[in-house]
């Protein structure tokens, strides 16, 4: 009768650790999905932001400016300003 005992406390020890083994993996689990989950989220706010500046600041910065005769561009912070088809044209006038 001493073998059956010290097996049923082998056997209730191992069932009492894989309990505990099992309650600290699913809880690492779950910690791992919070976790993503609030990675997503702030990617998520990130890039509604960044959206946000696009929109804002497409709807803030003036509109080309162009004379309206000729389609010369006539801002010299333009990367396409052409400064000898400017002056032609203000000579033209």
């Amino acid at each position: 009768m001493s073998t059956s005992q010290g097996v049923n406390v082998l056997r209730y020890s191992a069932l009492a650790a894989g309990l505990a083994y099992g309650v600290y993996h699913q809880s690492s689990l779950n910690s791992h999905a919070r976790r993503a989950e609030a990675d997503r989220e702030y990617a998520r706010k990130a890039a509604l932001i960044e959206q946000a500046k696009a929109e804002w600041k497409k709807k803030t910065t003036p509109q080309q400016s162009q004379t309206q005769t000729s389609g010369v561009i006539s801002d010299p912070a333009d990367n396409r300003f052409d400064l000898e088809a400017y002056l032609k044209a203000k000579l033209g006038e």
